[in-house]
Order: structure tokens, then C-alpha cells, then sequence
């Protein structure tokens, strides 16, 4: 279980292989990347129509057409694509979920937690879509139908 919503982990892996895609100059519907990433289609449609709307990913329609990034769009952090998907709560949530947590009042997780949320927001905004592909194209990771996984090879 990862630390995203599903929709998240679904929209992030999408994101990854359309990059991947796009660095081979290749548009890809959405049939093949469901395939791919092992999404509920219909689900993933929903998807890819809010993260085009965010304008984190391309999609052009006819002939030759389907969703891509260009060089630009690698450029984009990640927690562009987290925010896009789910909002802003990851980033400033309270970890146990509750509406009274703040700094004034805060939950017996809040000081830690802050913690962590900010360390994964850094890590988020400092990584890009490109850097994470890069690592893909390298093999460093692997891009599977169910999940992303480190390459045991290298």
C-alpha cells in the first residue's frame, strides 16, 4: 500500500508511461496505457481528462493522435500531478485526518507528522516528471502492469 490515493497511483503511472512513450515519439491511447499500468479503463478516463485539464499531460485527437507530453512537460514536479489528482491535502492535511488539527490545536501526530509531510512535499516538487522517466529509460526502475518496482539487475 502506497502513500497515494489509488487515483494517484494510477494517475502517476499513467503520467510515467506516457512520458516513457513520449520520449520514443510515440502518442498512446487510452486503451494501451490501461493496459499497461493495469487501470480500470472508464476509471482511468476520468483520470487523464483532470490531469489535461491541469495541462500536465497532451492529448491530440484523429489520426496518429492520443495523450503525450513534450519537452517542456518533463519539466514538471510531481507534486504537480499529486496536487492535480488529489488537492492540496497531502501537502497540508492533517496526518490522522482531522478537521480541528492546526497549529493552534494541534492532533498528539500533528509536530511530527508536519514533519514528514514536509520532507515528502521536498522530495515531491524536487522531482520531475523527466528525472523519474529518466531513471525509467536507464532500467534503474521498472515500469510494470501492476506496480513500479527497483530493477533487481542493477
Amino acid at each position: 500500500m502506497g502513500i497515494f490515493s489509488k487515483t494517484c497511483e494510477y494517475g502517476l503511472r499513467a503520467v510515467f508511461f506516457i512520458a516513457q512513450s513520449s520520449q520514443e515519439n510515440k502518442r498512446v491511447g487510452i486503451k494501451e496505457i490501461a493496459e499497461n499500468i493495469h487501470s480500470p479503463e472508464a476509471f482511468l478516463g476520468k483520470i487523464l481528462q483532470n490531469l489535461s485539464r491541469a495541462g500536465i499531460i497532451r492529448s491530440m485527437k484523429g489520426p496518429g493522435g492520443g495523450f503525450y507530453l513534450d519537452a517542456s512537460d518533463m519539466s514538471t514536479p510531481l507534486s504537480d500531478v499529486v496536487k492535480a489528482i488529489d488537492g492540496e491535502n497531502l501537502f497540508v492535511g492533517c496526518g490522522m485526518g482531522l478537521e480541528f488539527c492546526s497549529e493552534q490545536y494541534p492532533c498528539p501526530l500533528h509536530h511530527e507528522f508536519k514533519s514528514i509531510r514536509n520532507s515528502l512535499s521536498e522530495m515531491l516538487q524536487n522531482t520531475t516528471v523527466g528525472q523519474f522517466n529518466d531513471d525509467l529509460i536507464k532500467g534503474k526502475i521498472l515500469l510494470t502492469k501492476s506496480k513500479i518496482t527497483p530493477d533487481q539487475d542493477n
